[in-house]
């Protein structure tokens, strides 16, 4: 008899998408050369768009949502992965048009698999998840350019899942940090609790008057937000300084000049972590479960079950802060 598990499922109608938890089989899962018994998922703002029906994140309905997904090896034709290994993925196409890690299983191609690193357990590799592998590939290239010893390095996005790893990395080797938030009266507690060296409103970063430069203050920037805030940022960096980008919250259009590029020599690093080369994500994985990993990492973290979920997507959808959300699954 064919195996049966649960999933979330998004399903379309007429009247728009509806949340519905499925038993669902193995030979109902898309083509892979590798099944996973998933253990973890976590819920990311791609997976709550997921189940709005965003067709930008989405296709096909119905689907099952999950960028994120940690577990076990159950089957693979590829000899590098064994039954029962412990395995990780983030990224590709897994969770957007690739049923994810809202289900007790799913199905995926062998590349896209990274194994374990020592250091980490399935749970704590979900507490980072895309949003922490996306923020230490932004300090990763951040460094790349900006020494601690260099000056002040601004994190935008306040409380938000990559700025808060992105910080917590940086204290950690050795910068000194100030965090950008639009909510400094109720987060700025919060935020120093981090080790940050202080806390500045969103609008003390920002130009209103539109000058093409402003005078030098960061040695580099880690923007979560885009939008004006990413161009405004851009106008007041040091000589050489570096500025990472990987968010659009905040609008995915920026104004800028040349200047600052060729007058201070800034540069400007796009990060995407859905199809960052292997070599460079396993890198990023052994920092995070090495000298990168946070003190106290499974204490940031609320972990539900998949009944659970569906109520932590609405909050999302709806503008309600849920911090970091782990799904364990049934064992």
């Amino acid at each position: 008899m064919e195996k049966t598990f649960k999933a979330l499922r998004i399903m379309e109608d007429g009247d728009g998408y509806t949340k519905k938890i499925e038993d669902r089989k193995i030979s109902q899962l898309p083509e892979g050369d590798t099944i996973i018994k998933v253990q973890y998922s976590s819920l990311n703002y791609k997976d709550a768009l997921s189940s709005a029906g965003n067709k930008g994140v989405t296709r096909n309905y119905p689907h099952t949502p999950g960028i994120d997904a940690a577990g076990t090896i159950e089957e693979s034709s590829n000899p590098e992965f064994s039954h029962g290994e412990e395995v990780l993925i983030t990224g590709y196409d897994l969770g957007m048009n690739t049923d994810g890690g809202f289900g007790e299983y799913i199905r995926v191609p062998s590349e896209w698999i990274v194994k374990k690193p020592e250091g980490l357990d399935l749970k704590e590799s979900m507490v980072y998840g895309t949003a922490g592998f996306t923020a230490a590939l932004s300090v990763y290239k951040l460094t790349e350019t900006v020494g601690k010893d260099s000056g002040e390095v601004l994190v935008t996005g306040g409380t938000g899942g990559v700025a808060n790893i992105a910080s917590k990395i940086l204290v950690k080797l050795g910068y000194d940090v100030v965090v950008a938030t639009g909510k400094v009266d109720s987060q700025k507690d919060e935020l120093l609790n981090l080790g940050v060296k202080s806390v500045v409103s969103r609008e003390e970063v920002q130009d209103p008057k539109g000058k093409a430069m402003l005078k030098s203050r960061w040695a580099g920037v880690i923007d979560t937000v885009g939008g004006d805030i990413l161009g405004d940022v851009i106008k007041s960096i040091q000589y050489n300084g570096a500025v990472t980008t990987c968010g659009n919250v905040g609008g995915d259009k920026f104004q800028s000049s040349v200047y600052p590029f060729i007058l201070r020599g800034v540069t400007l690093y796009g990060i995407d972590s859905v199809q960052c080369p292997m070599e460079l994500r396993l890198k990023i994985w052994e920092k995070l479960a090495g000298p990168w990993k946070a003190d106290n990492l499974q204490a940031m973290v609320q972990v539900v079950s998949l009944e659970e979920i569906e109520g932590k997507i609405d909050e999302m959808l709806a503008g309600k802060k849920v911090g970091r959300v782990i799904l364990k699954h049934r064992e």
